[in-house]
């Protein structure tokens, strides 16, 4: 019983998108850890493929941020700004995906909708990515925590934030990428 209110209050403080940062553990990995690849279906505008970490590594930067659920309040606001952003990191020769526990066919509603079509989103129905990443919700890890990592082309991850709130995600990976850029300059 004190398990399911638990995740109805989750679901429900969630869904109103308000900040909870007494359930936001910092994930695992940190700035000079190997980020490990994976390869997952994918949407991006509607249509689906296989994404591979490695194969965008070879791009440049990957902006690799995890969130609970697709269509719920704070998950659409950071999907708006991660869509707004798009060009920015792109400047600075950095791509963006997102990863949740949701099915492949939620997300490609939502790369349209709410991603803007800007930007893939990835399906890790298993949780294999999540659990990769230590970016599990805790008291349920196989649904995503809000997490946010930039991973250099190299495979070592160079930033990593976690909050429950949407709010500066978007601006502190945008940061890390233009100090990376900065430090990388020929």
């Amino acid at each position: 019983m004190k398990r399911t209110f638990v995740s109805m209050a989750l679901a429900a403080a969630m869904s109103a998108g308000f900040a909870m940062y007494s359930l936001s553990a910092s994930a695992t990995l940190k700035p000079g850890d190997t980020a490990p690849p994976f390869t997952t279906e994918a949407s991006l505008g509607g249509k689906t493929y296989t994404y591979s970490l490695a194969d965008e590594l070879k791009k440049g930067p990957v902006v690799l941020y995890f969130y609970p659920a697709a269509f719920t309040k704070g998950c659409t606001i950071e999907a708006h700004e991660f869509a707004d952003a798009v060009d920015e990191y792109k400047k600075y020769g950095a791509t963006v995906i997102g990863v949740s526990h949701d099915n492949i066919d939620t997300l490609t509603k939502f790369s349209v909708s709410e991603c803007r079509s800007k930007f893939p989103v990835a399906a890790d129905a298993d949780s294999k990515v999540i659990g990769a990443y230590d970016a599990g919700m805790p008291m349920h890890s196989s649904m995503a925590n809000r997490v946010s990592y930039v991973i250099a082309p190299d495979g070592k991850i160079i930033y990593e934030y976690t909050s429950l709130s949407p709010e500066k995600h978007v601006e502190n990976t945008l940061k890390a990428v233009k100090d990376w850029a900065q430090a990388h300059k020929q």
